[in-house]
């Protein structure tokens, strides 16, 4: 797509080259066009959205400045925006209109972004695609007939498709970075606890933060991803930092729990050896690897539980003792601590997003569907262990867009970094992105 990043469209409004109405017309006709093949926007505000891009304009004639003046973006359903519904895809929950904005999107706002709407999500934010009674299914932008991702399908096609150039979502098991890998673009899932939760709850609740979920950023531009983080951050980060003269990466192309498509695995180790040409020292062990079979067992069980606060447990399945939740927490601690030593030597682990690309539309039930990775059958609920790499033991991952499989459908690895190290994240996806497919900004 050619449309302006986000950046580049504030900066044409700050220059007087645009405005922040004409982008939002721009925006709204691309929704209108492109949109009914791929159902992504599937909450749409566009009067409203005119008024307030009217609103910015009439600001900037008074002086007004902003780090995302007039951009207009989409976010992803789960959000609150006054006045619009939030139904995690739930059909009872298609009448609960939010009283007021998320704190992020008041933040957003606060740095000039227009609000066009809400993007499709699953139901309870729970699946690797985006269907829900409510709205009905997303498509892939680059093939409708494969998934777009989930849980945050609907933000990564909106983006893919050049309808917008800023999307936000939530991750706990990988539904920014899935979702961006299967459509070509960027997501950040940030360090645990880095970016504030409130009115992001389900439907009519006022929840306490759930473990191991974090909202975060989607975009088509790195740049455009690190600004909005550190727009809507609790607190300041770390500017990016490496061990030595150049990155020192561990790259993973496996998992033992977890199978992955030849066309990933081929497509990482090209990466390793383009970036250990420009410099990069690149491993592909280490002794100081936490033991990923016992990490995803802990992550697996605490992620059920998390979930449980979205949907009714299944019959004959009791909320764990306390005994065993601190339990779990103490081995979120030990596999953190380990994953942090690791990173006394490398600045980045680099890992399949997911391990595979987009696939067709399925919907089975997670419990029961199966996954054809070049031709061996797996059960498909074994590929959340590698969003579980970053999630489990709380830290950054960023997920970058390497190259296109032999179907043409895009090729996503998630850049792990140290808790907080939110920058060193999107500063390595940055150059494995360069070496990967060059430097096309």
């Amino acid at each position: 797509m050619t449309e302006r990043t986000a950046l580049e469209t504030a900066e044409a409004i700050r220059s007087g080259a645009t405005s922040a109405l004409a982008e939002t017309e721009a925006a709204i006709a691309r929704i209108e066009e492109r949109d009914s093949a791929l159902n992504a926007v599937v909450v749409r505000d566009f009067d409203r959205a005119r008024e307030a891009a009217r609103a910015v304009d009439a600001r900037i004639a008074d002086g007004f400045d902003a780090p995302l003046l007039g951009v207009p973006m989409t976010i992803k359903e789960s959000y609150d925006v006054a006045g619009l519904p939030t139904t995690f895809g739930f059909a009872e929950h298609r009448d609960f209109v939010a009283g007021e904005d998320a704190v992020v999107v008041q933040r957003l706002k606060a740095a000039g972004a227009v609000f066009l709407g809400k993007t499709n999500v699953p139901p309870a934010l729970s699946d690797l695609q985006s269907n829900n009674p409510v709205y009905g299914r997303t498509n892939n932008a680059v093939n409708p007939d494969r998934v777009a991702g989930g849980s945050s399908g609907g933000s990564a096609v909106a983006l893919a498709a050049g309808m917008v150039p800023l999307e936000f979502g939530s991750d706990i098991g990988g539904s920014i970075r899935v979702p961006a890998a299967f459509n070509g673009v960027w997501g950040h899932k940030p360090t645990w606890g880095v970016i504030p939760t409130e009115g992001h709850y389900f439907p009519g609740t006022d929840s306490a933060r759930t473990v191991l979920s974090v909202l975060g950023p989607l975009a088509r531009d790195p740049d455009d991803l690190e600004t909005a983080l550190g727009l809507v951050a609790d607190h300041p980060l770390a500017p990016a930092k490496r061990h030595g003269d150049a990155w020192r990466v561990l790259l993973l192309t496996s998992h033992p729990m977890a199978s992955v498509q030849r066309a990933i695995v081929t497509a990482l180790e090209t990466l390793g050896q383009r970036l250990a040409a420009e410099g990069a020292v690149i491993d592909t062990t280490s002794n100081a690897m936490p033991d990923l079979e016992r990490q995803h067992a802990g992550y697996w069980q605490m992620l059920n539980i998390a979930m449980s606060r979205r949907a009714t447990l299944p019959p004959g399945q009791e909320p764990p003792p306390l005994e065993s939740w601190f339990h779990l927490h103490d081995e979120q601690a030990r596999i953190q601590r380990q994953w942090r030593r690791l990173f006394d030597t490398y600045d980045a682990v680099i890992a399949p997003t997911v391990g595979m690309t987009a696939f067709p539309h399925d919907d089975t039930p997670l419990a029961t569907r199966r996954l054809d990775v070049d031709g061996q059958d797996t059960q498909f609920f074994h590929q959340f262990a590698f969003p579980g790499l970053a999630t489990f033991p709380m830290l950054p991952a960023t997920s970058v867009p390497i190259g296109r499989d032999a179907d043409g459908m895009p090729i996503g690895v998630q850049v792990i970094a140290d808790l907080y190290a939110d920058r060193t994240a999107i500063a390595v996806a940055r150059a494995a992105h360069d070496a990967a497919v060059g430097d096309a900004r």
